[in-house]
């Protein structure tokens, strides 16, 4: 006589949801105009997605910046990267706080330094060389929630890990991913200790995408699909864009 235990029972049940749900873009309950949409993966923005931010540029992790002190050699053609935590060093003025600012505001800020102190007008320009700050935003049960440049392919672990890892409170089976794709709202949902045991790969994250680590927020949203096992394949959401 075949015995199926409770695990299982809901593992195939959670089963033939996804694939019912996604086989018909059926609406589901959580957040209104949630919807399932087919495949496992999240499309993959596009350039005009990536390039979509209208809002001036601002200073980030890792950014290098060129710096001009007008009247001054030595001063002059000084390449400066920003470190991880937002902060450059310079001659005469030491560290200053610049990660968020434009570049013309760094600019105003070296001045100031400089003013009255070194140089009577200072006149600096700060241009941007080389931009490393395209970032991700984690958000949730992590150690460090906040914005992180993507430097070079980040995955999800990987972007969990740069938020400092889990909270004792994080819940690994409700990590969701919010991104924006030719002007539509996508959201995944991913069991990360499936990911863990090779259950599935392990997604990249991309500039501007949202991960939220385990809290309220995701719950509300996918409280169909939040079970105490892990889902056999990420389930991939249309949100409503009304």
């Amino acid at each position: 006589m075949l015995r199926l235990d409770f695990t299982t029972i809901l593992l195939f049940g959670v089963a033939l949801c996804v694939s019912g749900c996604a086989s018909t873009g059926a609406k589901i309950g959580g957040a209104p105009g949630l919807e399932v949409v087919e495949g496992n993966t999240l499309p993959q923005p596009t350039v005009a997605d990536l390039a979509a931010n209208e809002r001036p540029f601002r200073v980030g992790p890792f950014d290098i910046l060129n710096v001009d002190v007008f009247g001054s050699e030595e001063l002059s053609k000084k390449e400066i990267q920003v470190d991880a935590s937002g902060r450059i060093t310079f001659p005469l003025i030491g560290t200053l706080e610049v990660a968020g600012k434009t570049p013309g505001e760094v600019s105003d800020m070296m001045a100031s330094r400089f003013r009255g102190r070194f140089i009577r007008d200072p006149q600096v320009t700060v241009n941007l060389k080389e931009i490393f700050s395209q970032t991700v935003t984690i958000s949730g049960e992590v150690k460090k929630a906040g914005v992180y440049p993507i430097v070079g392919r980040m995955t999800l672990l990987t972007a969990i890990a740069s938020a400092e890892g889990w909270t004792q409170f994080s819940k690994k089976g409700e990590v969701v991913v919010i991104r924006t794709v030719n002007g539509k709202n996508y959201a995944a949902l991913y069991d990360v200790r499936a990911i863990e045991k090779g259950r599935y790969e392990d997604p990249e994250i991309f500039a501007s995408d949202k991960v939220v680590v385990g809290d309220s927020q995701s719950r509300r949203m996918f409280n169909d699909f939040l079970t105490a096992s892990p889902l056999l394949a990420p389930v991939i959401f249309l949100l409503d864009n009304n």
